[in-house]
């Protein structure tokens, strides 16, 4: 017979796990790009590290990775990577570190991120897709299991394609692609692009020539530093989708050519779309399991 003590302890673990089960989170990655695409992750510094930190998908392959209630960090996708059989290696785009697993490394810009801190008990998620530290690839992240109604957000333009010459970063297998486009602080590292010294505040760090072109081609997404206003959201939900090149593909331009980026009428696939800031939002909030991956 159970002792009293017993009991309590059997009680807790049995509460403990039911509420483990009970709300639990998870992330699907889809890559719809003609390519393979390396996708990154990075836990903000009270959070743990996911089950993994860095793969490979291939076009047209998706991946699920659970997460937890207040768990808080980016997700983001590499390009142009090669690794050998140890995981070390190099990316021409979004590389952490030089290996596949990121191990605690960011993206290096230019990259386009999805950042999220999921809420615990009744708060709820905040969450954004960044081009603050740049560009590489178009994404969307569409809230699934929803309680209320959610905005999926996101970037579907092809910045690439229409980035000013002095913000491209080219590469590609002939090495006369545009892969990424730059975020004007990290081209030019003036405090007024940067936000920072005298300009480290929301009433001096306006939108530059730069971020306005990001921001005309990609509404919702976070364009600088204090784009809070039109770029955070928040939802309760269970599973986020995140698509890497939404808009059925993204076709490498040819060596030399640029073109005008997608208009942003193309996202009315993505009704009500949205996103949100390039700092890790120090929020939380939970929901049950529930998985289930609307198409789109």
């Amino acid at each position: 017979m159970l002792s009293i003590t017993s009991w309590k302890e059997l009680s807790l673990s049995l509460l403990f796990c039911t509420f483990c089960h009970s709300f639990a989170y998870t992330f699907t990655i889809t890559n719809n790009c003609p390519y393979t695409i390396w996708p990154g992750t990075l836990s903000g510094s009270s959070s743990p590290r996911l089950s993994t930190t860095g793969f490979q998908l291939n076009a047209g392959q998706s991946t699920s990775i659970p997460s937890a209630p207040g768990w808080s960090g980016r997700i983001w996708a590499r390009t142009g990577c090669t690794f050998d059989a140890s995981g070390a290696g190099s990316c021409q785009t979004g590389d952490c570190g030089g290996r596949l697993e990121c191990n605690g490394a960011g993206a290096t810009p230019p990259a386009s991120l999805f950042e999220i801190t999921l809420g615990t008990g009744d708060t709820k998620d905040f969450y954004d897709v960044s081009i603050v530290d740049g560009y590489n690839l178009p994404m969307v992240a569409t809230p699934q299991g929803v309680n209320g109604g959610c905005n999926a957000t996101g970037c579907v333009s092809n910045l690439n394609m229409g980035c000013p010459k002095e913000l491209q970063v080219v590469g590609g297998e002939g090495q006369g692609n545009v892969v990424a486009c730059k975020s004007a602080c990290e081209a030019f590292g003036l405090d007024q692009y940067c936000c920072a010294g005298e300009f480290a505040n929301p009433t001096t760090c306006r939108p530059s020539f730069y971020s306005s072109i990001f921001k005309r081609a990609c509404p919702r997404a976070y364009s600088y530093a204090y784009d809070d206003g039109t770029s955070t959201f928040t939802c309760k939900a269970s599973d986020y989708a995140i698509i890497f090149c939404p808009m059925n593909g993204v076709q490498r331009p040819k060596d030399g050519e640029t073109t005008s980026p997608i208009d942003e009428s193309k996202m009315e696939k993505f009704p009500g779309m949205a996103s949100s800031s390039n700092i890790l939002l120090p929020f939380p909030m939970l929901i049950g399991v529930l998985f289930q991956f609307i198409s789109l």
